[in-house]
């Protein structure tokens, strides 16, 4: 019975190519909108998988309160570290201190490459179940040991055997290769962890770090734990929740809380806001998953409409099978099966729009995804993804078709009655309804973008490029290297910075002023910067003046931003002094020579923070900081520069980064979502044209003789196509009232995410109408105007 199913569908199929092409096309954009967010979806969800111990695997953070409001993250000081070990040793199977990841310069004969990594105890390989290709397991035991990532060892040694080999570190230090474990996946948060070295190396090399060894205040690491197997993530973080508070006087004001951010929410639920966890990317997760189930939906939509608006050509058909015995139920199964093989053809169709268009989705999305051909959960779902969408898509013409009486059908007295439409036009509104309101969405997420990219960012990142300086080759060779970057003609100006000029690495407190008031809780943005740093970024200075050579007192020197004068309560702050509160080991007095504009360091979305730009006494700072020579192109001075660079660091490669690009960076999150929200937006709308054009042809095709009669008796064209135009656009227009206020909620509350945002300007909810009714004319216009073209005598020479 099943067989003679499929082969009435099959027939039925041929039979009415044209709105068979719109059914198969139509579900199979759906379904491939739907598999490929499905897929991102999964990425997502399956972020750090690779770890077999993931579910034990957590990372201490801390929220700390400074005048009433909470920060959250997962810098914490070094003490912590021995007072867990040492207090609470039988909550955890392991405790690993680590470094952030950071860029340093791996060199092997003449090979000399950059790449980031990691100091880490030596627990860290066992905890994350590193896959050890040559090598030893425990590969950090030795001090001068590093452990290095499969595609790593491969870019220094070649087909070289690693195990045993030395690698100079920074130019400096002799590391000898103990370990190669493979490459961790893309979809992982230690995916940049190309080389491991011992964390006994890092505080042997690193003077700052033995200070910090008893420093609660100094929060200045990570620190990764595995919890016991009989104990859980709540309790643990019950059980340490005030070991600092406890352990710790001086940083009590604060009210510090510990506790574990479990590995499974690093990537998906990681923002804070006021101590509380808010979320992070499961917000974009769920949002997708919306969109791939409404996009669905609007496939769904449009093979119901068709289905039920050619009920009287199958009305016959019904009356026939009913009369010689066929039951509802068997009718039903009829259309449910035909309805199945229209999902099974666009499902082929699906995986083809899929395999086509991957490469180029992960390009946009930023993704490493792999088709799961080898998969038995992706085959499986997708056996369970056909038939819900068969069911979907063929529950209600099956149901509205087989419900015909057989005495009516074949009397001829089968006629749609009033409301008979009724049913199809609420699907075209839900259709456009969902359309409208992801126009409106894009739209905004688009504004809101393009709002804060014009946001001032206090300097001028145009032309200015950085070159990290981490290694020891460049200690005591600033003077030297501005003096031959400035004569090479590529650089006008130059300085150094601590932290990269779109980032803030330190922030400090402890600091007292004239009129502190009685009880604030200080916390500054910590910049040490070489002479002429505001002049090297066209950073503009508001009062007094920039750090100076001449002058030996500037060594003492700190300029502030707008936000820090305000901050600090000082109307005339130059002049004045910064002094440091703490007894014990106080830094000398720092005089604020001047006050600068605010510069947008961190979230471009979120308020500047107060800052402090000191001198920099040690000369050791990260990064120089170059202006380029605006009348020559950046490609000659950046061959001008490497070719200075080469001749002072023969053995060290060429890295620079340009600041606008950095900045840049900070919208790719947003910018990703823009564009994938705009892509699925655009298929949405193409879906639902599909459907309203398929409907369209119907309606002409079901009036083509009223439509002679009414050109015979004098009827022009436009009459015609605004007879058939009007109910379509009657029905967008009701979909815009009902998208608009859903959009209006929905955007206002994402917004509401932002410090720097937005208004919602009713010009966007107007243009996004206009649009879609431009859409549906254009839709609609066509098969409009072809039928109202068509010779009257064609159509009525019947009679």
């Amino acid at each position: 019975m099943f067989k003679n199913y499929i082969k009435i569908a099959y027939r039925n199929l041929l039979k009415n190519k044209a709105y068979s092409a719109i059914n198969i096309g139509g579900l199979a954009l759906g379904m491939a909108v739907t598999l490929i967010i499905g897929l991102w979806v999964e990425d997502e969800l399956t972020h750090n998988d690779y770890f077999k111990n993931r579910e034990r695997i957590a990372q201490v953070y801390q929220s700390q309160t400074f005048n009433g409001n909470t920060g959250t993250g997962p810098a914490i000081p070094r003490p912590l570290e021995k007072a867990l070990r040492e207090g609470y040793q039988d909550n955890f199977e392991h405790i690993v201190m680590s470094s952030w990841n950071f860029s340093q310069y791996l060199k092997y004969k003449d090979i000399s490459i950059s790449r980031e990594g990691s100091s880490m105890k030596r627990p860290a390989p066992e905890m994350l179940d590193l896959d050890i290709l040559k090598g030893e397991r425990d590969g950090l035991r030795e001090v001068n040991s590093i452990m290095l990532s499969e595609s790593t060892a491969a870019d220094l040694f070649g087909s070289e055997a690693p195990i045993g080999k030395v690698v100079k570190l920074n130019s400096q230090y002799d590391m000898m290769v103990t370990s190669v474990y493979r490459d961790i996946p893309f979809n992982n948060s230690f995916k940049d962890l190309n080389f491991i070295i011992p964390w006994a190396h890092y505080i042997t090399t690193q003077d700052w770090l033995k200070e910090a060894e008893d420093n609660w205040g100094n929060n200045s690491f990570q620190l990764f734990v595995q919890i016991a197997d009989n104990t859980t993530m709540d309790r643990v973080t019950s059980v340490i929740k005030n070991v600092k508070n406890d352990l710790n006087e001086e940083t009590r004001e604060f009210n510090p809380q510990l506790f574990l951010l479990p590995m499974k929410d690093w990537h998906l639920r990681s923002n804070f806001e006021n101590g509380k966890q808010v979320g992070g990317r499961i917000q974009y997760v769920w949002l997708f998953a919306i969109i791939g189930a409404f996009v669905l939906l609007l496939a769904c939509i449009n093979f119901m409409n068709l289905s039920t608006a050619r009920s009287e050509k199958r009305a016959k058909e019904v009356g026939i099978r009913k009369s010689v015995g066929s039951q509802r139920r068997q009718l039903i199964k009829q259309f449910l099966s035909e309805s199945f093989l229209v999902v099974v053809l666009a499902y082929v169709v699906a995986l083809i729009f899929v395999l086509l268009s991957l490469n180029g989705f992960n390009e946009l999305a930023k993704k490493d995804i792999a088709f799961p051909w080898g998969s038995p959960f992706f085959w499986g779902s997708s056996v369970i993804f056909i038939l819900f969408t068969a069911m979907l898509s063929g529950s209600y013409p099956a149901l509205y078709l087989s419900s015909f009486k057989p005495v009516d059908v074949l009397k001829g007295t089968l006629r749609a009655g009033r409301f008979a439409a009724t049913p199809r036009k609420v699907l075209v509104v839900i259709q456009f309804t969902v359309s409208v309101a992801f126009i409106i969405g894009t739209v905004l997420i688009m504004q809101q973008i393009y709002h804060t990219k014009n946001r001032p960012v206090g300097y001028d990142k145009e032309g200015l490029v950085q070159i990290p300086t981490f290694s020891q080759d460049f200690i005591g060779k600033y003077d030297l290297m501005r003096s031959e970057f400035l004569a090479s003609g590529a650089v006008v100006e130059m300085s150094t910075s601590s932290s990269p000029t779109t980032n803030i690495w330190s922030n400090m407190s402890g600091f007292t002023w004239e009129g502190k008031p009685d009880g604030f809780q200080e916390d500054f943005a910590w910049t040490e910067v070489s002479h002429d740093y505001a002049k090297s970024l066209n950073l503009k200075i508001l009062k007094g003046r920039d750090f100076s050579k001449e002058l030996a007192t500037d060594s003492n020197a700190v300029l502030i931003n707008r936000t820090a004068a305000k901050y600090m309560g000082i109307p005339d702050p130059v002049g004045k002094y910064i002094k440091d509160s703490d007894e014990e080991d106080p830094r000398d007095p720092l005089l604020i020579i001047g006050v600068v504009e605010d510069m947008i360091a961190q979230s471009p979305y979120d308020p500047v923070k107060q800052a402090l730009y000191v001198f920099d006494k040690e000369g050791e700072s990260n990064f120089y900081n170059l202006r380029l020579n605006p009348k020559k192109s950046a490609g000659q001075n950046l061959e001008i520069i490497e070719g200075v660079f080469k001749e002072h660091f023969p053995d060290l490669p060429f890295q620079y980064q340009f600041v606008d690009e950095q900045y840049g960076a900070k919208f790719e999150s947003e910018e990703r979502i823009a564009s994938l929200a705009g892509v699925f937006t655009a298929l949405a709308i193409l879906i639902s044209c599909l459907g309203l054009f398929g409907l369209t042809s119907f309606v002409a095709e079901r009036r083509t003789k009223e439509i002679g009669v009414r050109k015979v008796l004098g009827a022009t064209v436009f009459n015609v196509w605004q007879m058939l135009s009007k109910d379509f656009l009657f029905l967008v227009v009701f979909s815009c009232f009902i998208a608009v206020p859903i959009a209006y909620y929905v955007m206002n509350g994402w917004l509401q995410g932002y410090e720097y945002r937005i208004d919602l300007s009713w010009w966007i909810f107007g243009l996004a109408i206009i649009g879609a009714l431009l859409i549906t004319l254009l839709t609609v216009s066509f098969q409009a105007i072809k039928a109202a073209r068509a010779n009257p005598v064609k159509s009525l020479r019947t009679e």
